[in-house]
């Protein structure tokens, strides 16, 4: 069972040695249609035994098999023909994600094509990424640096954005020759299922990738896997830091795109109705549930009231609907549980003082749905649970400062670092703030992203980065090999 306009050649079967198997848990997971609250997908779910299958057949692809010592170059060329396959499929990922999730069907082609972009740009390392160096020593004639294959990867993907998130994890596992268990979000299965079917018409060798969706007590043993030699994660970061507690006492190789709780700094210099029409539309996007949102707004008192009563215009005017209608700029959120989470922050909210200037209730006109409204908190504590915590809906809390450096302050003082915005048309002062905000991406002038470049969070948002070069490096192992002569070859 898929949704309309999927197709899913295997949905009852996992993806484990080049084979599609039932599980031997003999379980199915439930995929449910926030917008409708109907079931619109079953797919099989792999229990303990099936993940220590899908982790044996990695194994044995990593320890014999062709891939890891397959050139680069030709590494590349092989995931650039899952490109080309994903690239026909865009239309039918769109609509997975859609049904899944509820995302805005007016921005789901764009955002699953640029993913198959970004597949590309990580192809091309092949060809450019510095495999091997040779250089004079000063103790031995010649050195060698090689950067060879980690080993088995365990790819976790959470459920806002499944589709890039997994194939970044992939390609970057599969450029650098290692092998890959794929277990994506129970609530979002399906785009793994796609990146299976098209690594096997790719011809990626048996075993190279392997799928297993799967509940949390599943995956919990496959990151407990001896045999697993990294684990790359994105997801929240309660979740992070068991999985890097499990890594750290294996030495377990890990990386983290986690949490945030990112701040836009409003600058005087900046018009208030274009701050307001940025922030306003912004906390809308996939209805709050992006980790880099921008969900703190900073700005100095003066100017705070007229911002405040400004984004509260835009919100009231945000339509709220079917994710499917060209016209709906918000649709709902995830899943039950996700609801009941906002709801409970805005509750929070509504107890520390905070003012609710705009939303905080479901829409009147929906009867069913995960829906809750455009959401504001004005003159909010930056100290308080809606200010330090994730709450991913679309709530946004006003934060009144002294002055530019109080509102640096005030944007440091959290525990997360994922992301920022400085809100001014000076772009030498965006760059100036930039530096001394402690988080991993800064824009100019609202949510920015610039995809093949490096992403990642400082303190609790996360270890290391993704996108580009960068997010090659925690994919291979650096080897050092010290000669007494140059190799004929390397």
């Amino acid at each position: 069972m898929t949704p309309e306009g999927v197709t899913i050649r295997h949905p009852d079967k996992l993806y484990i040695g080049g084979e599609w198997v039932a599980p031997l848990s003999g379980e199915q997971l439930e995929v449910v249609n926030p917008n409708s609250e109907e079931v619109i997908a079953r797919v099989a779910a792999a229990g303990d035994a099936d993940m220590d299958r899908a982790v044996e057949a990695a194994r044995q692809a990593f320890d014999h098999g062709p891939w890891p010592t397959t050139p680069p170059a030709e590494r590349g060329k092989v995931l650039m023909a899952m490109a080309a396959i994903l690239e026909r499929r865009v239309p039918e990922i769109a609509k997975a994600w859609c049904a899944q999730i509820g995302g805005l069907a007016t921005r789901s082609e764009g955002m699953q094509m640029g993913s198959v972009m970004g597949l590309r740009g990580i192809a091309a390392l092949g060809e450019s990424f510095p495999w091997t160096e040779t250089k004079k020593g000063q103790m031995v004639d010649t050195a060698v640096i090689v950067r060879e294959p980690v080993g088995v990867v365990a790819g976790i993907a959470p459920w806002n954005a499944p589709f890039g998130i997994m194939l970044n994890k992939v390609a970057y596992s599969l450029i650098a020759g290692n092998t890959i268990v794929m277990k994506p979000s129970p609530e979002t299965p399906l785009e793994a299922y796609i990146i299976a079917e098209a690594a096997e018409e790719a011809g990626v060798p048996p075993g190279v990738i392997n799928l297993v969706p799967a509940d949390r007590e599943a995956s919990d043993h496959l990151i407990h896997s001896e045999d697993i030699d990294k684990v790359s994660f994105t997801g929240s970061s309660a979740a992070g830091r068991h999985i890097a507690s499990v890594c750290g006492a294996k030495m377990t190789r890990a990386t983290f795109e986690l949490g945030g709780k990112s701040a836009a700094i409003v600058r005087d210099d900046f018009p208030i109705e274009d701050a307001a029409n940025i922030l306003g539309n912004t906390i809308t996007m996939l209805s709050g549930q992006i980790c880099a949102m921008l969900s703190r707004a900073i700005v100095t008192k003066d100017r705070h009231d007229e911002l405040a009563e400004a984004i509260a215009k835009v919100m009231k005017g945000v339509k709220i609907g079917d994710p499917a209608d060209p016209e709906t700029q918000l649709g709902p959120l995830a899943m039950k549980r996700q609801l009941d989470r906002v709801e409970m922050y805005i509750e929070e909210g509504k107890k520390s003082g905070a003012d609710l200037v705009t939303g905080g209730g479901r829409p009147a006109h929906l009867n069913k749905g995960y829906f809750i409204e455009p959401t504001l908190f004005a003159n909010v504590d930056n100290k308080s649970r809606i200010a330090q915590e994730e709450i991913f809906g679309p709530v946004l809390c006003l934060i009144p400062a002294e002055d530019e450096e109080d509102a640096i302050r005030i944007a440091n003082e959290s525990n997360y670092g994922l992301n920022g915005a400085v809100m001014t048309g000076d772009a030498q002062a965006a760059y100036d703030i930039a530096r001394k905000v402690r988080t991993g991406v800064v824009g100019q002038n609202g949510m920015r992203m610039e995809f093949g470049m490096p992403f990642g969070g400082f303190k609790q948002s996360g270890i290391g980065r993704e996108g580009g070069e960068e997010g090659l490096w925690p994919y291979v192992e650096t080897k050092t090999i010290l000669l007494d002569a140059a190799p004929a070859r390397v």
